[in-house]
């Protein structure tokens, strides 16, 4: 099995973690709320990231396979943490391209892409996933 990222911590809540095949790097600060500083994402920011990153990444496939262009989509996320224990309770995203220009029939199937990516797959279905697309 490969190794995909290499994470070190560097002190004061704060880590580094390097991807394996191209040395790409992360770093993650503890935010605020949790006694950190709050100067980069956060674990559970990365985690609501990767899960919007991903929707448009099969979104994007779709859309190659349908001849539509995606550039410009943009979206919003907004994570909502939960106590006891600590966790993500929600993440809210919200997608938008004004000038998509795609059939009602070919945005659902951008929709119906995003809600099946891996990481969406993945997520514990404790944890809320609200979608909102603005074409």
């Amino acid at each position: 099995m490969a190794n995909t990222a290499t994470v070190v911590y560097s002190g004061n809540l704060r880590t580094q973690a390097t991807h394996t095949l191209s040395g790409n790097t992360i770093i993650t600060d503890a935010p605020p709320d949790n006694n950190g500083k709050g100067e980069a994402f956060s674990p559970t920011d990365l985690v609501s990231s990767a899960l919007c990153s991903c929707m448009i990444t099969i979104m994007g496939i779709q859309a190659e396979k349908d001849g539509i262009d995606l550039v410009g989509l943009k979206a919003e996320v907004v994570k909502v943490m939960a106590v006891n224990p600590r966790r993500i309770a929600e993440i809210h995203i919200i997608f938008h391209h004004a000038g998509l220009k795609a059939t009602e029939e070919q945005k659902q199937k951008l929709e119906r892409a995003a809600h099946t990516c891996p990481v969406a797959l993945s997520l514990s279905e404790n944890l809320k996933q609200v979608i909102t697309f603005n074409w």
